[in-house]
């Protein structure tokens, strides 16, 4: 498979495209087909999960999924917990518009829009050190102490920015043409260097180490999120998404792609059991839960051995 673009609505044509040239597996409906999941995080005993036309899914357990009313029928690309509350972001690109969308729920069923301050559209999202911080096209950076007044920060590039994280007193975002970048306090950003051009979709802190993952495969790892080393990832297949729980890293990507590693230098490639794109993991309440186009919801306990959830038929 070609190394994918995956930033901004382009991953949504990126991954449908993939989803198209793989077929889906396991004999799904046509309504799953359309279900086009593109991120998932965990919060207050609840997975959620977000992806196009506004779609939002919430399970206690990773099994059992309900859909819930969204305010917006916009795409969602990111989503996080912290601070009682869940975040969803997303919007739309075209050659004549763009629009941002910032989505807030106290308990995931229950959602309301907010005002973001940016017309472009946000990719990613991530809680730490008591402040919310989205990212998106045009270096946009956001931030928000309780995820309904945003403020913009000066990143100081135009690159679209796809992921962000929290660890270690830092927040880092990771983007197109290798661009990384860190800020203390959410409010001040700089600019280190990546030593490589591969577009970073997303990036995830575990174990004393930062992880970023993208494009041909690529995975990066620093300690202090300022010194980045490549490491070797066994796939050619971009990697999208990145999460770190139960003292493992798991990344997934298109294919059915999933890779696992302790340390985030050595990586292990496990089956999936599907062959459509993987766009975003998470971890909690014990386990893994993985999430992408075609309806694919898929868990583990362990990162290794997974399964194939069924999504809801619909309101």
């Amino acid at each position: 498979m070609k190394t994918l673009r995956l930033y901004g609505a382009g991953l949504l044509v990126a991954l449908l495209l993939a989803l198209t040239a793989c077929g889906t597996s396991g004999g799904g409906t046509g309504r799953e087909m359309y279900l086009f999941l593109t991120a998932v995080t965990y919060g207050n005993g609840l997975f959620v999960a977000v992806g196009t036309g506004g779609t939002i899914l919430t399970s206690p357990d990773g099994v059992s999924w309900t859909q819930r009313t969204s305010p917006t029928s916009n795409s969602l690309y990111g989503a996080t917990y912290g601070n009682g509350t869940f975040v969803a972001v997303g919007g739309y690109s075209r050659l004549w518009s763009s629009a941002s969308v910032i989505l807030t729920s106290p308990d995931g069923v229950n959602w309301t829009q907010q005002a973001s301050g940016t017309g472009y559209p946000l990719n990613g999202v991530t809680y730490g050190n008591g402040l919310f911080v989205a990212v998106g096209e045009n270096g946009t950076i956001l931030t928000s102490s309780d995820g309904v007044t945003w403020t913009a920060r000066t990143s100081g590039t135009g690159n679209f920015l796809n992921g962000v994280t929290y660890g270690n007193g830092l927040f880092v975002a990771v983007g197109y043409n290798g661009a990384i970048f860190t800020s203390p306090d959410g409010v001040n950003w700089t600019q280190q260097t990546s030593g490589t051009h591969n577009f970073l979709r997303g990036v995830a802190y575990g174990n004393g180490t930062f992880v970023a993952v993208g494009s041909g495969g690529a995975i990066l790892t620093s300690s202090d999120g300022v010194t980045w080393t490549a490491r070797t990832s066994g796939t050619g297949n971009g990697l999208i998404g990145v999460t770190y729980g139960n003292g493992l890293f798991v990344a997934v990507g298109p294919g059915g792609t999933i890779l696992t590693s302790s340390d985030g230098v050595n990586w292990t490639a496990r089956t999936s059991g599907t062959y459509n794109p993987l766009s975003s993991v998470t971890y909690g309440n014990g386990l893994f839960v993985a999430v992408g186009p075609g309806g694919t919801i898929l868990t583990s306990p362990d990162g290794v051995n997974w399964t194939r959830q069924t999504p809801p038929t619909g309101n």
